[in-house]
């Protein structure tokens, strides 16, 4: 056990402001800047030991490593169903998610999803996400969609040689972060088969 800053502060108004424009004005991390110099200054400054789940997600693989974690066996890094700590979140009226003959192992597939006859394996899916027929997704963070598109839409995207929003068919996509509103054709293989970690 490490102790780490969440990030996470909470200031008077006159206290920030003053610490901001007067003390520190070019000042541009709180962490490693602002609070060091409160202190140093004789300010009033506390901290609050929290020793529930925290995971620093300022990377790429952070990220990636901490969302995939509420998927594990048998226990999640994380859970969601805690009576003693429960997750809240905006409501969105979505309808629950669809799967159509899909196959769905070590899994979290968030609302109004449609999943059409695919493998989805050690996953997360957002809301909205549409998979079709035939795709295998396999450890990957999906971060869904922000709308549906109607059949309109996709009738319009299909004449203009256009991809709609979600997973074309038989697709195949592997330890992957797919952002959202992401338009995945068909027969798109996403695999890092060479295992590039960094792009030039």
């Amino acid at each position: 056990p490490y102790i780490a800053s969440m990030g996470i502060y909470v200031f008077s108004k006159n206290a920030m402001l003053n610490l901001l424009r007067e003390k520190f004005p070019a000042a541009n991390d709180f962490g490693s800047e602002v609070i060091p110099g409160a202190t140093s200054i004789g300010l009033r400054v506390q901290a609050y030991l929290y020793d529930g789940y925290w995971e620093d997600i300022g990377t790429i693989e952070a990220f990636y490593n901490a969302n995939l974690g509420i998927t594990k066996k048998p226990v999640p890094d994380f859970g969601f169903y805690d009576r003693s700590a429960p997750i809240y979140t905006q409501p969105r009226y979505l309808p629950p998610s669809k799967m159509l003959d899909a196959d769905v192992t070590d899994s979290v597939i968030g609302e109004g999803c449609v999943i059409k006859n695919c493998k989805i394996k050690h996953s997360v899916i957002g809301l909205r996400s549409c998979i079709s027929e035939g795709a295998i997704i396999e450890d990957t963070l999906s971060m869904g969609a922000d709308y549906y598109e109607t059949d309109a839409d996709r009738s319009l995207l299909e004449v203009k040689g256009g991809v709609p929003i979600g997973i074309g068919k038989n697709s195949h996509i592997k330890r992957a972060i797919i952002d959202e509103n992401a338009r995945i054709g068909e027969n798109v293989k996403i695999l890092n088969l060479d295992n590039v970690q960094e792009a030039a």
